[in-house]
């Protein structure tokens, strides 16, 4: 696990370095350009379902994947993942000062164009309410909004 965590440790250092020379924009894009590769992997391996997606894709960073409907008008989720540890796989340990930072470049964009890549025909949201940057707990909750895109 140890040579997992300096592999994540680098990583990590490598968004900051990006973020410092490129501005935010940078990790935006490559995040953006990645998940809608990934997304459209997906769907060619048959994962349809934003659920079902979204299982896959936190699974990889070894988090255990809670997922409650909150409303049907607009469809709202509440997705919590739980992780073994206090750390995050894209952010590391507790920093409040990057928490909104890699919220904002990294996982709302990465998300959200994994699931434009399933079905462009919505519109995906997504709001964050725990982050273990922020709170030094071992989960992360969001809740998702998926809307119509001809209702918007």
């Amino acid at each position: 696990m140890s040579k997992n965590r300096d592999a994540l440790k680098f990583f990590q250092n490598f968004i900051y370095q990006m973020i410092d020379i490129g501005g935010e924009n940078l990790p935006k894009s490559i995040s953006t350009s990645l998940g809608a590769k990934l997304g459209k992997m997906l769907k060619e391996r048959g994962f349809v379902g934003v659920e079902s997606s979204l299982k896959k894709i936190y699974n990889v960073l070894n988090a255990k994947t809670k997922i409650k409907t909150l409303n049907d008008d607009p469809k709202t989720l509440d997705i919590t993942l739980k992780y073994s540890n206090k750390f995050c796989p894209i952010g590391g340990k507790v920093n409040p000062d990057k928490a909104e930072l890699i919220q904002n470049t990294i996982c709302i964009p990465y998300t959200i164009a994994i699931l434009n890549s399933f079905d462009p025909e919505f519109k995906y949201e997504s709001e964050i309410l725990e982050c273990i940057l922020n709170s030094n707990n071992t989960h992360c909750r969001y809740k998702l909004i998926i809307k119509p895109k001809s209702s918007i």
